[in-house]
């Protein structure tokens, strides 16, 4: 254990040996890497642990310092860990390079295939054994956090001393395609808001797609800019942010070379550091398989599929007419296996993991509807990655759960303070 000090906040780092199957225990085992955090004056109290458990999936704990955003509120009463989940942050990171090792894309895939909610939950009840002594946690889970959240309430209870989900109620009966059918109107009312709110990002986006279409753009790096891969830049717009965010790399796309225009040099480059899943790559590989097991079918590119039932979205459609073009928002493609060099050598894997017929179902709605687990969720309205009629239709069946649905603020609300972590304190124990 290493430990070190920031303002208002006393961490240490801690790593964890897993089995990387938990059906295996004396087989493989993985690294977890967690970082406790607990303010100065209580770092020698006995204090209830909370687990943070990041949105994604991906993505490491975010790098929080000192008291910033949600731990505010946290370090009040509890000793925090954030935990890399398995394959992300400085948790065995699995990525191209790693994936390699295992060597043929259908080993890649069984591999793959044990990095879901359902294993990070295992995980989390064989560190919370050595870290509590047997006592039972919290857990705050933010977005795809929350559906890992949602799967441990139904499958270890008995380790959940309180949950709190922070926009990340999944659905727990919907297949992949139903997920998307509600998404894609609700992107294309965040695109619309954006144009309201700028309006002159219309023809600035018509501009830059139509230059991508007439012109081959490779990014540094290798990634090749297509106007498909353009409209990706939608993801943002479901953060608290995001449309000002997208609005500044829109407007100084072009630099003018003599007689042409060109995109820019910071123009790549910013767009690069916005879409390239280098640092993330299980988020590609693993996002649909999120939903693997409801419905009964494989996922199959579902974002893809679906997409043709939404025309408008077509960007080359957009780009020959007279229409707005169309962001998009939380969806992978199979073209994001060859436009993307940190994906291009996994395509044939994504591709096994897009047609696997047998996940297992993630949520058990008979032990939910018995769930005896305080637990409180904020429900962002209009939320752009989980929808929120989804989220109420859960938020029903899981018995006892009190929920909190607002527009003050976007899915990534948490880290805007200490406000909504306190207002899921407040509900999950009666005091609202």
């Amino acid at each position: 254990m290493t430990r070190y000090h920031q303002p208002g906040a006393v961490l240490t780092d801690h790593r964890f040996l897993v089995p990387l199957d938990h059906t295996d225990p004396d087989g493989a085992q993985l690294e977890l890497f967690g970082r406790e955090i607990v303010a100065p004056v209580r770092a020698g109290d006995e204090l209830p642990w909370l687990v943070y458990l990041e949105g994604g999936p991906g993505f490491g704990a975010r790098r929080l310092w000192g008291r910033q955003a949600w731990l505010a509120r946290a370090l009040e009463e509890y000793r925090v860990l954030l935990l890399d989940q398995r394959g992300t942050g400085a948790s065995s990171p699995r990525n191209r390079q790693s994936l390699a090792a295992l060597g043929s894309p259908s080993a890649q895939a069984d591999h793959l295939a044990l990095f879901r909610a359902d294993s990070i939950v295992r995980d989390c009840e064989t560190v919370r054994t050595r870290l509590t002594g047997g006592a039972p946690w919290s857990v705050l889970g933010q977005s795809f956090g929350g559906f890992c959240a949602t799967h441990y309430l139904g499958t270890a209870p008995e380790g959940l001393r309180e949950v709190f989900i922070t926009g990340g109620l999944p659905s727990l009966h919907h297949h992949v395609d139903d997920v998307y059918r509600a998404a894609y109107p609700r992107v294309q009312r965040k695109v619309e808001a954006h144009y309201d709110r700028y309006p002159m990002d219309v023809d600035r986006a018509r501009r830059i797609a139509a230059h991508l279409a007439e012109h081959r753009t490779v990014l540094p790096g290798g990634y090749v800019l297509t106007p498909e891969a353009f409209q990706s830049l939608g993801l943002m717009l479901g953060t608290s942010d995001g449309s000002h965010r997208l609005h500044y790399l829109l407007e100084d796309a072009f630099i003018r070379a003599g007689d042409r225009s060109e995109l820019s040099d910071a123009f790549q480059e910013s767009v690069l550091a916005a879409l390239s899943f280098a640092g993330h790559p299980l988020y590609a590989l693993l996002h649909e398989a999120c939903y693997g097991g409801q419905g009964g079918r494989p996922t199959a590119w579902g974002a893809e599929r679906i997409r043709a039932e939404f025309p408008q979205f077509d960007a080359r459609t957009a780009v020959d007419g007279d229409a707005p073009l169309l962001f998009t928002g939380e969806t992978i493609h199979p073209w994001h296996f060859e436009t993307d060099p940190a994906l291009s050598p996994l395509r044939e894997a994504a591709e096994l993991l897009a047609h696997r017929a047998d996940w297992p179902a993630l949520f058990d709605p008979a032990r939910l509807a018995a769930n005896e687990v305080p637990v409180a969720a904020v429900v962002y309205h209009d939320d752009m990655y989980v929808d929120t009629a989804h989220s109420l239709e859960t938020a029903r069946a899981v018995r006892g759960l009190r929920t909190w649905v607002t527009d003050e603020y976007e899915h990534d609300g948490l880290r805007t303070g200490p406000a909504v972590l306190d207002r899921l304190i407040g509900l999950v124990r009666g005091e609202i």
